[in-house]
């Protein structure tokens, strides 16, 4: 009886707890069940990251829109670099993100671009010092046409705040630091085996080939289709197990989650989604991004490749 007495206080004091408390334990990959359970917190924000006429045409009630293109900018010759960081500061303070909120991301995941976007926003915002990150699982198809959850056509108006987070800026890497780390830093191309392999490349990518010493795991096998087998024209993609992606990731790159690991891929936006894998899923600790990966490399004759 005195058991079942302290088993109902407990769940009592469960009930009490704020749902600020609640929101740090958010999983990096976040379910859309769980996010739909969330959304009545007030210190919770949902960006939605796609284009903004669709997201005037329907997003998660209360879902913020910041389009991807604004936090991964052309600079020069180079594609889906980052925004400046004084830019950046007053993006995120615009939008009303501290370094404290829980903040989910979502987009759209029925192409493999809009599938790492997502993750490449999360980088983002972990780089510019927000600590509390996940992305919603599935994408906004999943929430609005599988599950038919509620969707909203009202604008969301944030309440401006002066961000004033630390930057993270150990999870990125310029080229110097890549040239530095060969053969001694285990470096990871994320892109398809052909690319890898130097039997293909894409157009903004001066030559064939890789970083030499660098070992291969694609970004594209983490995703799943949901449900599995569908043959739908529109199709949500969730990411596989956190088993399975355990599996993959140390098959490749060991188990040591201390272990220095750079991770790139060609214009540093697909690697984004690897490096939240292993940084935010599976615990490595010491996981960075080359932001200028194959486009920036291939125009240095300097820079060891293999072909």
């Amino acid at each position: 009886m005195k058991k079942r007495k302290l088993l109902i206080l407990f769940a009592m004091l469960l009930c009490l707890l704020p749902l600020s408390a609640m929101a740090s334990t958010l999983p990096p990959i976040i379910s859309t069940e769980e996010t739909a359970a969330a959304l009545s917190n007030p210190d919770l924000i949902i960006l939605d990251i796609r284009k903004i006429e669709e997201y005037k045409a329907g997003h998660i009630p209360g879902a913020i829109s910041m389009f991807y293109g604004n936090l991964a900018i052309k600079r020069g010759d180079s594609d889906n670099e980052l925004t400046p960081d004084d830019e950046l500061v007053d993006l995120l303070g615009s939008t009303g993100i501290k370094p404290e909120s829980s903040i989910i991301v979502y987009g759209k995941t029925d192409t493999p671009a809009d599938r790492v976007n997502i993750t490449r926003v999360a980088w983002t915002l972990k780089y510019a010092g927000v600590a509390k990150v996940s992305v919603m699982n599935g994408g906004f198809e999943k929430w609005s046409i599988r599950e038919k959850r509620a969707v909203s056509t009202d604008m969301a108006k944030p309440k401006a705040v002066s961000y004033k987070g630390k930057f993270n800026k150990a999870i990125f890497v310029n080229k110097d630091y890549v040239k530095n780390s060969l053969n001694k830093t285990l470096i990871v191309d994320v892109r398809e085996p052909d690319f890898f392999e130097g039997k293909q490349k894409l157009p903004m990518v001066a030559k064939m080939g890789r970083i030499a010493g660098a070992v291969n795991l694609p970004s594209t096998q983490v995703f799943e289709k949901y449900p599995p087998g569908d043959h739908m024209e529109t199709c949500c993609w969730t990411f596989k197990d956190t088993e399975t992606l355990k599996n993959m990731a140390t098959g490749v790159v060991g188990v040591d989650p201390n272990r220095e690991i750079i991770v790139y891929c060609d214009t540093g936006r697909v690697a984004s989604t690897w490096w939240f894998i292993l940084s935010e899923v599976l615990g490595y600790k010491n996981v960075k991004l080359y932001d200028g990966s194959m486009q920036e490399w291939t125009k240095d004759d300097s820079a060891p490749m293999l072909p």
